[in-house]
């Protein structure tokens, strides 16, 4: 990559401030910003580094104001959302990269596979089974394995090690990163005679388009049916989705959170790290979990909650029914303490 300022304002539909012909060739952040670099300013927190920062170019917002001298070698681009400006950005660069191309060896593809081998690139020990279809320039990583009867659409890349079982469907413009499995068995079994009995999974994983699966991330089949990733989904690394779960659209899901089977999570939702969902439950459309809540009931859409302790089961019940009143008897005893002191002043007076 190499950008003049004014090539990324013209991109970006930003404004200059500062040298329009200055260069760039790769990005840096702004506390560690070197000549020749571009960087930005999104987070308030870091506004102190911008005065010392010796990047080439930096983007701010459009209400960005300085309140010391910025250096004389930094223009700035003045965007909406220079977070936001700077994802367009390093899309751009990215696809601006050559894609790989090619079949290497040794590989497996199955003769009754369906795909162009002049736009996908099928890396070494890939192993593509019966009746796959694969888009166009689609890239599959060494190691991978697609089982039978699986299609994935155009535009995907499935990193190295990945494991995608039979039956299994995945969208256009995904990314599945190292070492993620989709469409492992679910969690399935009756108790019988104090054994347990697996119950098949015929189901498989559907994911829609533009999708990104962490590494590590593990999406079960469904029993029957489907486990849906809607479109626009993003998942952390070593996450667990269990069988018959669904993701609505655009929500994003952080680290080792955890979804039983059944689920159903809603639209545009944020999850923190480390969360567990219960089974056969529904949470709303953008709700915010935070950080290793444990969540055991229904969501209404739109809120944000957050929390857990685990101790004995009945003390929990009963301890929850007061916690979840802990603010509206707050109010009261803060009304009672100033009627007490009411009451006493009066009681003084009356002395």
């Amino acid at each position: 990559m190499e950008f003049s300022a004014k090539e990324i304002a013209s991109i970006l539909q930003g404004k200059i401030e500062g040298n329009e012909q200055v260069r760039v060739s790769n990005f840096s952040k702004i506390e560690e910003g070197k000549p020749g670099t571009l960087t930005f300013l999104a987070n308030l927190k870091y506004t102190h580094y911008i005065y010392e920062t010796q990047a080439s170019i930096a983007l701010v917002n459009d209400d960005f104001i300085p309140e010391k001298t910025l250096p004389s070698t930094l223009t700035l681009i003045r965007v909406p959302d220079a977070y936001v400006a700077l994802a367009s950005l390093m899309e751009r660069v990215e696809k601006g990269k050559n894609r790989k191309k090619g079949i290497e060896s040794p590989a497996f593809i199955a003769s009754s596979a369906n795909f162009s081998p002049e736009t996908v690139y099928i890396g070494a020990f890939a192993y593509i089974g019966e009746n796959v279809s694969l888009g166009e320039n689609v890239e599959i990583y060494p190691h991978t394995y697609i089982g039978d009867n699986v299609t994935v659409g155009a535009d995907t890349v499935i990193y190295a090690g990945a494991k995608i079982y039979a039956g299994c469907s995945i969208g256009k413009r995904c990314i599945i990163h190292a070492g993620a499995v989709v469409g492992s068995d679910g969690f399935g079994f009756a108790k019988e005679d104090g054994n347990y009995r697996k119950i098949p999974q015929l189901g498989n994983v559907r994911i829609e388009d533009d999708v990104e699966i962490g590494a590590n991330t593990t999406i079960d089949r469904a029993v029957m049916d489907s486990t849906i990733i809607r479109r626009g989904v993003k998942l952390d690394n070593l996450i667990q989705i269990a069988h018959n779960v669904e993701v609505g659209k655009n929500t994003v899901i952080a680290a080792q959170t955890g979804i039983s089977g059944s689920t159903k999570v809603g639209e545009n939702c944020m999850i923190g790290g480390q969360v567990g969902l219960g089974g056969h439950i529904k949470i709303g459309d953008n709700v915010g979990i935070g950080a290793q809540s444990g969540v055991i009931g229904n969501v209404e859409p739109e809120k944000n909650i957050m929390g857990t302790l685990a101790f004995d089961l009945k003390d929990y019940f009963r301890s929850n029914i007061i916690f979840r009143k802990l603010p509206e008897m707050y109010k009261t005893i803060g009304q009672l303490r100033k009627e007490m002191d009411a009451l006493q002043k009066e009681l003084k007076i009356k002395e």
